[in-house]
């Protein structure tokens, strides 16, 4: 770890302290003045928050391609891949910078990259929103036995709470507390709350058929546990697995669902659950601000894509003359 430490003051990352102009340096002063001044303020704060990420992860440096491959497989459900490739380019940068090998040059560092934007990026950026009426047909086609049960809560909490599949297959049984109103859960982790502050998310009960605190009180009541992941594999003769759903599960779940229901699933994946609560949300006249609550988007521009494909029919030009 004292290697890392060490490279987080190198003149790429470090501030320089003795003056502010070149002309009074010594030699190597200035050139590390120079290398210094080649990146603005920001791009040196971000390099040092991408480094201390892969420190806290269990990195150091100088670093293996194996250990770098690991490090993005890990974070490739938590982080974006536009995340992922700019700590790639810091850990590339800070190899260069101190004349190492540099990993991220290497074919399984760039392979894995790849895969990533494959599965990741594209099914996030481009999912088809579940639209509520589409998950009300979903959601008639379902059982009542134990795989159906859990399927039902998985689906309905998901697009409820606006969940990332992570988020959503990441809750655990303490994180259910009732109220009132419905439930509330408690995230405690996030993609875009590394800190672990965690948030609350409100899961009112429902006004129709569909009521995802009963759907969820459903399937606890099948899997009769006080502790550990609230969802879980269930296997084809009904019996509940101890270990926690993947976060990919969720995209074959709804995907298999959807088909069953007689919708096409392409196009869909877990992240269609909650850019489904957005966009039927603003469509049903919901503020930006509420949306943004429940969903944890950071700003309104995060929530424009859902806004613009929402308003498609609203006022349309075509709409009007034809």
């Amino acid at each position: 770890m004292s290697d890392l430490i060490l490279t987080l003051h190198n003149p790429f990352l470090s501030r320089f302290t003795k003056g502010g102009g070149s002309t009074d340096l010594t030699a190597d002063e200035a050139v590390e003045h120079f290398i210094r001044e080649s990146l603005s303020a920001n791009t040196r704060k971000a390099y040092r928050a991408d480094l201390a990420h892969f420190s806290d992860w269990g990195g150091v440096l100088p670093a293996s391609a194996d250990l770098v491959a690991r490090y993005l497989a890990d974070h490739a459900d938590t982080l974006a891949p536009s995340s992922l490739a700019r700590r790639v380019a810091t850990l590339s940068k800070v190899h260069k910078a101190n004349s190492w090998p540099n990993p991220c040059r290497s074919e399984i560092v760039r392979a894995t990259m790849r895969g990533i934007k494959r599965v990741k990026g594209t099914a996030q950026d481009q999912a088809r929103p579940l639209l509520r009426e589409d998950l009300f047909i979903l959601l008639d086609a379902l059982g009542d036995d134990a795989r159906s049960r859990r399927d039902r809560a998985l689906l309905l909490i998901g697009w409820a709470g606006g969940f990332r599949s992570s988020e959503l297959v990441g809750l655990n049984l303490p994180d259910i507390e009732e109220v009132r109103e419905g439930l509330v859960l408690h995230l405690r982790r996030s993609k875009t709350d590394q800190t672990g502050q965690g948030r609350k998310i409100g899961i009112p009960l429902g006004r129709t058929r569909h009521c995802p605190v009963a759907a969820l009180s459903a399937w606890l009541g099948v899997l009769n546990k006080d502790e550990g992941p609230i969802f879980r594999p269930v296997d084809r003769h009904g019996n509940v697995q101890p270990d926690r759903l993947r976060s990919d599960a969720v995209s074959t779940i709804l995907r298999n669902r959807l088909a069953i229901a007689g919708i096409d699933p392409e196009g869909y994946s877990g992240h269609s659950l909650r850019a489904g609560l957005a966009t039927s949300a603003i469509k049903a006249g919901v503020s930006t601000y509420k949306v943004r609550a429940q969903t944890g988007h950071a700003s309104d521009l995060m929530l424009a894509r859902y806004v613009r494909d929402a308003g498609l029919f609203d006022g349309n030009a075509a709409g009007a003359l034809l």
